[in-house]
């Protein structure tokens, strides 16, 4: 059963950091995509970041470059994401998702597997 399970959400003022951290199991983790996207109320689900099965290549929104940072561990079969400098409009729940594939992939629906969610919340 493959299982991914996302932590460190949380509320936040502008201009702070966070560090979520999505753990999974199940997985061939060493040929898996990584992504990680949001939903904020009311809205569809975001493409935020990925990164690809060897870590070397990485792709962001244009709304978060420069801002946030994904990574993995293939030792521990993790994948994180830095946010700094946020912004309310960073407010959203936080979903970790991946496909065994060697592309970056950036659509929601190019993923087959997903996180519950963590609720991240800037305030001004």
């Amino acid at each position: 059963q493959i299982r991914l399970v996302e932590s460190g959400g949380g509320l936040v003022q502008a201009g702070d950091s966070l560090s979520l951290s999505c753990a999974t199991s199940g997985l061939t983790f060493r040929a898996a995509s990584m992504g990680w996207f949001r939903q904020a109320p009311g809205k569809g689900r975001e493409f935020v970041a990925a990164i690809k099965w060897s870590g070397r290549n990485t792709t962001y929104a244009d709304s978060v470059k420069g801002r946030f940072t994904i990574s993995r561990d293939n030792n521990e079969m993790t994948v994180s994401l830095v946010m700094n400098n946020l912004k309310p409009e960073d407010t959203a729940v936080y979903y970790c998702a991946a496909k065994h594939s060697i592309a970056t992939l950036t659509a929601p629906d190019e993923y087959d597997y997903w996180g519950q969610g963590t609720q991240v919340t800037v305030s001004s």
